[in-house]
């Protein structure tokens, strides 16, 4: 897919903005800092996941992190779309689903089983997107979080 890059460390420059504009529009409280060392090991290369870069390398308008491990229910390696943003100004023009269908093709190659994502249930938009690219919720379960 054209639109969709694997990120490396040379990408720091272009992502680091957009991570920053995606953090304060969910409103975590994470510093230029955090992002930077949290990002950082996964353009360097650790198997615990990778970022890719969404439109084109040079000027990328968006990103998608996916961390990985390991499901017995599903046979095998799993992964977990961490993060996705795409700037508002290009929304609704397919660059979100491309990169998510992309990115479920490749994995899929990888020997992953299954691609999975969070996604505020009080947020119709966002849960018809997801939907339209073939997740589903699972009645009865949801994430939860222990933070340590």
């Amino acid at each position: 897919m054209k639109s969709l890059h694997l990120a490396s460390p040379e990408d720091l420059p272009k992502l680091l903005p957009l991570v920053s504009a995606f953090h304060e529009h969910q409103g975590f409280n994470t510093s230029l800092e955090h992002q930077h060392d949290a990002i950082l090991p996964l353009l360097e290369g650790s198997p615990h996941g990778a970022i890719w870069l969404i439109g084109p390398r040079r000027a990328p308008v968006g990103y998608v992190v996916v961390s990985f491990g390991w499901s017995v229910e599903y046979g095998g390696m799993d992964a977990i779309v961490d993060e996705l943003f795409v700037r508002s100004a290009v929304r609704k023009r397919g660059m979100g689903s491309d990169a998510l269908n992309g990115l479920s093709k490749a994995l899929k190659e990888g020997g992953i089983k299954a691609l999975h994502l969070e996604a505020d249930q009080n947020d119709d938009t966002l849960k018809r997107f997801y939907q339209r690219c073939k997740f589903a919720t699972r009645e009865g379960y949801a994430y939860m979080s222990r933070e340590l």
